[in-house]
């Protein structure tokens, strides 16, 4: 299963406390239509998760992983860089 470092965490619950997004939200990991698997992945904002997304709460850090990104995903480490405004996340190897 992936794991969410606390750095992810705190990005994303920063994301997902805009005024304009709902209680609940959280970010979805999903592979791109049509593309090769194991394929390039996107991360968007989600108010709720698409149906048969696998569900990941890292203390109140709501991340939705998309069927097939789960597979690419179930041995990785879901991290963060948080400059100012800007987040980028980044998946590594767990340890």
């Amino acid at each position: 299963m992936l794991a969410i470092t606390e750095t992810a965490a705190e990005a994303i619950r920063g994301i997902v406390a805009a005024p304009e997004i709902p209680d609940g939200a959280g970010i979805r990991i999903a592979t791109q239509p049509g593309a090769e698997q194991p394929g390039p992945l996107e991360v968007t904002v989600a108010e709720v998760p698409a149906d048969h997304d696998q569900v990941l709460d890292a203390d109140g850090a709501r991340v939705f992983v998309e069927e097939g990104a789960a597979l690419i995903l179930d041995d990785k480490t879901l991290d963060a860089q948080v400059e100012g405004q800007r987040v980028g996340f980044f998946i590594g190897e767990q340890v």
